[in-house]
């Protein structure tokens, strides 16, 4: 079930479909904002500071790609694609981008659902971990209670996914953790066909946290099998 209160922007320039969810979402208990173009998504991102962001990438004044690269210049809000366009290409790029996740047009709104709430629920603060450590790999410092990473004593910033996927990776320091292990425990069951998804979030997190990312020291690839994190 969605908490009381929790926030939705629905960004799409389709006057009907917007209308419809925004019907659906608010009898699931979802409190919904709309926005018609990248520029009012913008806008309403930094005065309403949503909880989650669905986002259609065919805007009428710029690229959805554009939109999540201005949100995640200050940001980590979650933000899930919600998009026509089936290309395998356009899912990498905008999962590269900063996108969280991305669902293709015609959709079930039950799956919709589903992907809110675990974008939502990745990107929430875990209670009861204050006694947690703080993590040193080299120049990383990785603090998993306060969810925080610093590389060279500079902090890091990371989108919900990425430290999801780091968090996992972490905790199982030292220790091989399986493509299919990594896709549920991050994305939910019905995620384990999306490799991909791995391949462009431990791209961005080498990029991001590896001092030579064409040769990691810490997130490691196991061919076939899965990743490790090597303190």
């Amino acid at each position: 079930m969605t908490a009381p209160g929790t926030t939705v922007l629905v960004v799409d320039d389709d006057a009907g479909l917007v209308r419809a969810l925004t019907i659906n979402l608010r009898a699931h208990g979802w409190v919904v904002t709309t926005a018609p173009d990248g520029a009012h998504a913008l806008d309403a991102v930094a005065a309403s500071q949503p909880d989650v962001v669905v986002l259609d990438l065919g805007l009428p004044d710029m690229s959805g790609l554009d939109v999540i690269a201005g949100i995640r210049g200050w940001s980590r809000v979650p933000i899930v694609v919600l998009s026509a366009r089936q290309l395998g290409d356009d899912k990498v790029d905008a999962l590269d981008a900063g996108a969280d996740d991305y669902v293709t047009k015609p959709f079930a709104m039950n799956e919709l659902l589903a992907r809110l709430r675990a974008a939502v629920r990745r990107a929430a603060p875990v209670e009861g971990e204050l006694g947690e450590p703080v993590v040193v790999a080299g120049e990383l410092s990785i603090d998993l209670a306060r969810r925080k990473v610093q590389r060279q004593g500079a902090d890091v910033r990371l989108s919900p996914t990425e430290w999801a996927l780091l968090e996992v990776l972490v905790r199982n320091r030292g220790r091989m953790v399986g493509r299919v292990q990594l896709l549920h425990e991050v994305w939910g069951p019905a995620y384990s066909a999306e490799t991909h998804y791995l391949r462009v979030y431990t791209a961005q997190l080498r990029r991001k946290l590896e001092a030579d990312p064409s040769a990691p020291r810490h997130i490691i690839t196991q061919p076939g099998m899965g990743y490790l994190f090597e303190p």
